[in-house]
């Protein structure tokens, strides 16, 4: 065979393999290269063209000496391409029997998917969980960034202490100490992958213990049955009421470790009262457990100061986790996990083994960025948009749904809306409400049984929609329980 033709050649095998027309062609861009990369180009692109299917496995390649008259370069670029694909395993060639595709190789699938949590074609979100990342400070990480890079010492960028960076442990340590009330030891600090990670490494150290189920606010954080499961654990689910965790069903349950919201529940809206708070450590005492305590945004609370973490009154029974997530982004996985004394060399031990610790560079400019000053700058930018627009989703909700209630502190990045049992039933609401463009969470996806209420409760988010989205919102919305749509 040549390269400029297109024949049916007996493969080795005695079957009958119809080879490419011009296979050369795909081949063409490599021969134009420098010379110095004209090796390495032609390889690639005969590699790439096996890979991706082609040139399919059983066809029969030009000889060395023809395919680069054609390509105008030397017989020995082309003979060395395929030995080093030969080697590799994308060609087979035998003495006297010419060079062949390999049947090794599988034609490569089409480009990567993105599998992130977005809706797209929605008109308006308003599902809980996500920060305006309009908000991300971008130049002041940038100028981090560039600080930490120009002084980091070239040891710092070796495996790091799966604990984190002492600089920043010291500075969460700090931080959290002063804003959230926090009893932070840097030596039982760990940096982790935002509070899902922490969640893991605390599910596979309590696994390792013995225990085989941990209780979980009901309703509360649907990601949590997930998060445990995958270390081994199942899940109890445990009532609310209108001071927190039940104490009853907790103690009932025979559970040893449970995960709260104390500050700001999730996705109720509620504090835990100062007595429910005492109740729950009473219990942990009692019973040598451990309180999971997901902080995930208790520094956004707009009536008054936050409240402290419940993790200040007790460390030795009191897990803290925390993030980023909603003060910078979520993008960063960065969190943290503050645990009890008797657990941090198990928790560490885990966490060296899942993945050797956080990147290092990412770490370093988190802790520059905390000592400078500009994490309580943001904090304080965030808390004055999302108060903002808590104020104008509340209005608006009143203005569009006579009747309406929206239940919960004034924190934090979503609200409980009940909605008037005329514009149920619930189902209905948001299968019209998405046909509008409008994304909804119902608050029994939230829920381990859905409730038998007739009303539409819905876990409203409000922290990544300007203004002006709100407001459009929630008039969209309300063209739904019209029957406009």
């Amino acid at each position: 065979m040549t390269s400029s033709g297109t024949t049916s050649t007996p493969a080795p095998d005695g079957g009958a393999r119809e080879s490419v027309s011009a296979a050369w062609e795909l081949l063409l861009p490599a021969a134009s290269a420098p010379a110095r990369g004209r090796g390495r180009a032609l390889q690639s692109a005969l590699r790439e063209a096996v890979r991706s299917g082609r040139l399919a496995p059983g066809t029969r390649l030009p000889s060395s000496r023809a395919l680069a008259a054609d390509l105008g370069v030397s017989r020995g670029l082309v003979t060395e391409a395929y030995e080093q694909l030969t080697a590799e395993s994308y060609l087979r060639s035998g003495h006297g029997a010419g060079t062949w595709v390999s049947g090794s190789v599988r034609a490569a699938r089409g480009g990567a998917r993105d599998l992130a949590p977005r809706a797209p074609g929605t008109r308006v979100d308003f599902r809980p969980g996500t920060p305006d990342l309009s908000l991300f400070p971008r130049s002041a990480w940038a100028a981090a960034h560039r600080s930490v890079l120009g002084r980091l010492p070239h040891s710092a960028l070796g495996y790091p202490d799966p604990r984190g960076l002492p600089e920043l442990r010291d500075a969460l340590a700090a931080l959290l100490t002063r804003r959230r009330g926090v009893v932070a030891d840097p030596e039982r600090l760990l940096v982790c992958s935002g509070v899902a990670q922490a969640s893991t490494l605390l599910g596979f150290v309590l696994h390792g213990r013995g225990l085989a189920t941990v209780g979980v606010e009901d309703p509360g954080s649907p990601e949590h049955a997930a998060l445990f499961s995958s270390a081994g654990l199942a899940t109890a689910p445990l009532p609310l009421d209108d001071e927190g965790l039940s104490i009853g069903p907790l103690v009932r349950s025979g559970v040893r470790a449970v995960v709260t919201t104390p500050a700001h529940q999730f996705p109720t809206g509620i504090a835990y009262s100062a007595a429910r708070r005492s109740r729950l450590l009473d219990w942990a005492r009692e019973t040598d457990g451990v309180i999971v305590e997901d902080d995930y945004d208790g520094d956004f609370r707009y009536d008054r100061a936050p409240v402290g973490a419940l993790q200040g009154l007790d460390p030795d029974h009191v897990a803290y986790t925390g993030s980023v997530s909603k003060s910078l982004a979520p993008g960063l996985r960065l969190g943290w996990l503050l645990a009890p004394a008797s657990m941090t060399d198990e928790l560490v031990d885990r966490k060296r083994t899942m993945d050797m610790g956080n990147p290092a560079v990412d770490q370093a400019v988190l802790a520059d960025f905390i000592v400078r000053g500009g994490y309580d700058r943001q904090l304080r930018r965030c808390q004055r948009a999302y108060r903002e627009r808590r104020d104008v989703l509340t209005t608006a909700l009143t203005a569009h749904f006579p009747g309406a209630e929206v239940s919960g502190i004034a924190a934090g990045l979503h609200v409980i809306a009940r909605l008037p049992g005329r514009y149920g039933p619930e189902a209905e609401f948001v299968s019209r409400a998405a046909e509008a463009g409008i994304a909804l969470r119902p608050l029994d996806d939230c829920r381990d049984v859905p409730s038998a209420e007739t009303a539409v409760s819905l876990v409203i988010g409000y922290a990544h929609l300007p203004p002006a989205d709100i407001t459009h919102g929630v008039e969209l919305l309300a063209a739904c329980r019209r029957g406009g749509r």
